[in-house]
């Protein structure tokens, strides 16, 4: 029996190698480019769930005090290190977003309340929640309350956001 050279397959074993090394590169680009898109996908998810929390309990205080005017029934907090997808502290949007989620639900008392009492209100507010700490995915973070402004029954709060116990 004749055993055939192998010169035949060291040709054949480095094309077989190539095309396995191409179905390796190709499907490293296929997952990278999915989990991108599935990132983006999962942030705007996050965004419109806090819109709709949001939105729950403004129309659930609407319709409960549409007959007054001179109270409280939105409140709308805004982080000073913006809403890009990585922000100036190096905070991701998401966790941006569950730390307002957690405020507004400690915000939740203030609405209802007089916007001509505000000045007392505010200041429990500032006490209650400046320098809190939020336990948001096994990481602490430190809110402090910026700036507060009420108008036409909007109360709006500007917050800083730091990682850990900086403030």
């Amino acid at each position: 029996m004749r055993v055939p050279p192998f010169q035949q397959f060291r040709r054949f074993s480095k094309v077989s190698a190539i095309f396995v090394l191409g179905m390796i590169v190709g499907s490293v680009v296929y997952n990278t480019i999915f989990h991108m898109g599935f990132n983006a996908l999962w942030l705007d998810n996050q965004d419109l769930r806090v819109q709709l929390e949001q939105y729950k309990n403004d129309i659930l205080t609407l319709k409960k005090y549409k007959n007054s005017s001179t109270v409280i029934k939105e409140i709308k907090i805004r982080s000073e290190s913006g809403g890009s997808r990585e922000t100036a502290n190096g905070l991701e949007p998401a966790t941006v977003k569950e730390i307002i989620l957690k405020m507004s639900g400690d915000l939740a008392p203030m609405r209802g309340r007089s916007v001509f009492e505000i000045d007392e209100d505010s200041k429990m507010a500032r006490l209650l929640l400046s320098g809190k700490v939020y336990l948001v995915r096994d990481k602490e973070y430190a809110v402090r309350i910026r700036t507060m402004l009420v108008m036409e029954g909007v109360l709006q709060i500007w917050i800083e956001i730091v990682p850990g116990k900086q403030l």
